[in-house]
């Protein structure tokens, strides 16, 4: 379980509460809007109505106590930076804070984020790849060249064993697990016959599983 102060509880914001709620983390949420706040209080363990630009409130909350702190402050970058800033300055272990464009994201990382997310652009990237194929279930990037793709069983794979595939010497791509009927097995061998009622977890570098799955 980690302590993490999450700053800006708009829709972004109140997603990841929800979820690190769900993952039995401690979350403290700021906003300066009282609404948020409340609205905010049943998937944060605590929460301090602010204005997180304010150095002497943010000191208040004693950020060095955190393990990480979430800047997820959208439509105001201004703030997004000086929060971003003076978390780092008043002892921030680890800062990860939200952009919206690339010019935003080089800003953020040159002033104290250790790392930086970008919601709309991830979430757009993943749907154009998602939707744009058949046999695409889902989609992860690992970075700038690497990706794990869920895939459905090609139809010329049916039935053939990933030995007789040779799919890593012949794409470069290696099958991380398969599932079948929302289970998955991750113990599978050259021996592991591949059938229609059966998705794959590969893993390779991304013109690879484009060559591969005609992505």
């Amino acid at each position: 379980m980690k302590s993490i102060l999450l700053i800006g509880l708009g829709r972004f914001g109140k997603h990841i509460a929800l979820q690190l709620n769900q993952l039995g983390h401690q979350v403290m949420g700021v906003d300066y809007n009282e609404d948020r706040v409340n609205d905010a209080m049943d998937v944060v363990t605590n929460a301090q109505i602010g204005d997180s630009t304010n150095e002497e409130f943010l000191r208040s909350l004693g950020i060095d106590n955190y393990d990480v702190c979430i800047v997820a402050i959208g439509n105001d970058f201004q703030s997004s930076l000086e929060t971003t800033n003076s978390l780092k300055e008043l002892g921030a272990k680890f800062v990860v804070s939200r952009a919206e464009r690339d010019g935003q994201a080089k800003f953020l990382l040159r002033n104290g984020a250790d790392e930086v997310v970008y919601p709309e652009k991830q979430v757009t990237k993943w749907a154009a790849i998602r939707y744009s194929s058949d046999h695409i279930l889902d989609y992860i990037e690992l970075d700038e060249t690497h990706s794990i793709f869920e895939v459905s069983v090609p139809k010329s794979w049916i039935g053939r064993s990933i030995g007789q595939l040779d799919i890593r010497r012949k794409y470069n791509i290696n099958i991380m697990a398969v599932k079948n009927n929302g289970k998955m097995t991750i113990s599978i061998s050259p021996d592991t016959v591949l059938t229609e009622d059966k998705t794959m977890l590969v893993l390779g570098e991304y013109k690879a599983l484009q060559k591969c799955f005609h992505i």
